[in-house]
Parts: C-alpha cells; sequence; structure tokens
C-alpha cells in the first residue's frame, strides 16, 4: 500500500491530465458528484497536510523570520497583482478574471512542498510558508479579492473568511493535533496521505472540469494563456525577488516554487460557495491545478540541475 501511495504521488501531474482529460471529453463520467462535495475534499487534504505538520516546521518561523517575510510578501504581493495585470491586458470576461483573481489570492498550494524537495530547495522553509500562508489565508484571500474585484462583483468578506476557516484552517489545525495525541498511530497512516491528497485533488479538478466542460471548450485557449502565464510570472518573479534580496539558491527554489504553485483547489471551492452566479469562476482554479503540476515538475528538473552544478563546483576534488 505504502509502495502503491508513493507510487501514485510522483505521478501527480500525469494522473491530474488524464483525469481532466477524461472530464473534458467524457463529462458524464464525474458530472452526477455535485459540486458540494469540493469543500470537503479540500478539507480532507488540509486534514492530511495537519497530520504530517510538527511542531519544528515552524522553527524557519522563529530562526529565519526573514525569509519567510520575504516569502509571504512574494506571496502575497506577485500572485495577486500578476493576477490583476494579466486580467486587465488579456481583456478576460468578467467570470473568468474573478476565477485568475481568486487563484491569486489564495495562499501556496500543499503539492509546492514535495515539488520543493524534487528541486533540492529549502524544504523547511517551503513548509514554513505553506504554513504561515495557510494561517494568513482567512484574512488576506477575502480582503485582496475584495480590493481587486470587489467594484465589479459583490465580495462577501466574512462569509469568505469563515470558509477558509472551516475548510483549511480547521482541518489543519485538527490534523495537527491528532498528530500530537496520537503520535504513532498517525505515523503509520502517513505514508498512505499522499495517494489520498493526490486522489482528492484529482478528483476535485474532474468534478469542476465535467461540471463546465461545454464552457471550458469555447473558451480554453484564453484561459489557458493566463493560467500559464500566471503561473510562469510567480515562478519567475518569485525567484527574481529572493535573488534581489540575497538568498541563496535552495532558498530562492523554494520561493520561487511556493510563490507560483497555489492552492488553487481552495480558489475553486470559494468559487462554487460565494460567486455560485458566476459558474466560470471555477475554471481558472481546475485548470491551474493541471498546469503547475506540470510546470512545477519541469521546474523542479532544473532546479534539481542547477543545485547539483552548484554543489560540484563547491566540492573540493578528491586526492
Amino acid at each position: 500500500m505504502f509502495r502503491l501511495s508513493a507510487w501514485i504521488a510522483s505521478h501527480i501531474t500525469w494522473l491530474v491530465v488524464a483525469v481532466a482529460a477524461l472530464a473534458l471529453l467524457w463529462p458524464t463520467s464525474f458530472e452526477w458528484i455535485s459540486t458540494a462535495t469540493i469543500s470537503p475534499l479540500l478539507g480532507l487534504v488540509m486534514f492530511g497536510m495537519g497530520l504530517t505538520l510538527q511542531p519544528a516546521d515552524f522553527l524557519p518561523v522563529i530562526r529565519r523570520p526573514k525569509d519567510i517575510i520575504i516569502g509571504e510578501v512574494a506571496q502575497f504581493l506577485i500572485m495577486p497583482g500578476v493576477a490583476w495585470l494579466l486580467c486587465k491586458v488579456l481583456a478576460l470576461p468578467e467570470e473568468l478574471a474573478l476565477g485568475v483573481i481568486l487563484v491569486g489570492c489564495c495562499p501556496g498550494g500543499t503539492a509546492s512542498n514535495v515539488i520543493c524537495y524534487l528541486a533540492k530547495g529549502d524544504i523547511a522553509l517551503s513548509v514554513g510558508m505553506t504554513a504561515v500562508s495557510t494561517l494568513l489565508a482567512p484574512l488576506l484571500t477575502p480582503a485582496l479579492v475584495l480590493l481587486l474585484a470587489g467594484h465589479h462583483i459583490e465580495v462577501q468578506v466574512g462569509a469568505m473568511f469563515l470558509s477558509i476557516v472551516q475548510v483549511v484552517i480547521l482541518p489543519v489545525v485538527a490534523g495537527f493535533a491528532v498528530s500530537h495525541w496520537w503520535h504513532d498511530t498517525t505515523r503509520a497512516v502517513v505514508p498512505v496521505l499522499p495517494m489520498v491528497s493526490t486522489l482528492a485533488i484529482a478528483l476535485i479538478i474532474g468534478i469542476v472540469v465535467a461540471h463546465n466542460a461545454t464552457s471550458i471548450m469555447h473558451c480554453s485557449l484564453l484561459v489557458a494563456v493566463a493560467v500559464v502565464l500566471h503561473n510562469l510570472m510567480g515562478l519567475g518573479l518569485g525567484y527574481l525577488l529572493s535573488a534581489l534580496m540575497g538568498l541563496d539558491h535552495p532558498r530562492r527554489a523554494a520561493i520561487a516554487i511556493e510563490v507560483g504553485m497555489q492552492n488553487s483547489g481552495l480558489a475553486t471551492s470559494l468559487a462554487a460557495l460565494h460567486f455560485a452566479a458566476f459558474p466560470m469562476a471555477t475554471v481558472p482554479g481546475a485548470i491551474f491545478s493541471v498546469w503547475h503540476n506540470l510546470s512545477g515538475s519541469i521546474v523542479a528538473g532544473i532546479f534539481r540541475n542547477q543545485a547539483d552544478r552548484t554543489s560540484d563546483k563547491t566540492t573540493p576534488p578528491q586526492p
């Protein structure tokens, strides 16, 4: 079972692509599942994240606050700002613009820690950033959506705050508590969590794509351009900012990946819960989920090779 879990998690890119393609070409394969299941599925993923967290994961916040601050400023300035800019430049329709902005205003995604590991980045910084951005999300995500989209669409900040607390914070805290009080039992279950999280994310994508298949087929190119540019600009600007701040390559890689890979499942859930009058607002989050796993895998290979070359240069030759 553990080997199967690791295999599924390592092939998340191809799994989500396959599920998205199936849902797009045969919507009935997932259309029978209500969109109301998206939030519980996301809660399951966040509960799994909480199970994997340890008190030591928060040490970078205390020991290296500068790195965390740089990462969080990049997270909540670059991605919302780039989202707003793309909506203007591409003249996105209101529904799609809302979806892109929602993605940009969400915290870092749970898959970023795995990608950071593959990239030989600073894993402690990556986990710390994910934890901090997740805790900041109930306040910053609704506020940023209101700032960037509130002049076009009514944004219920209070309701969105409660949703993020219910879907993200409470499951993470519950998972953390279970891990603390039943540590031995949790340690036996943790190896299966990557499979559960991967399947839940894939199912969320399948549900969203199936319920919006016709609309996606009509605007797929426009959405794809916005999503790809959003993700690539987040990765590039995150790396550039951390380089300008004098951070080394492992920390640059961690921040770039954390900034570029969003919790797009949360964006999809918020769109379905609070903007039901704009069904297409769920689409950018679903497409982002597919794309950022693919781009993340590619970027991980690039960063890994760069880290290996740096290591070769700094390692003295053996006598």
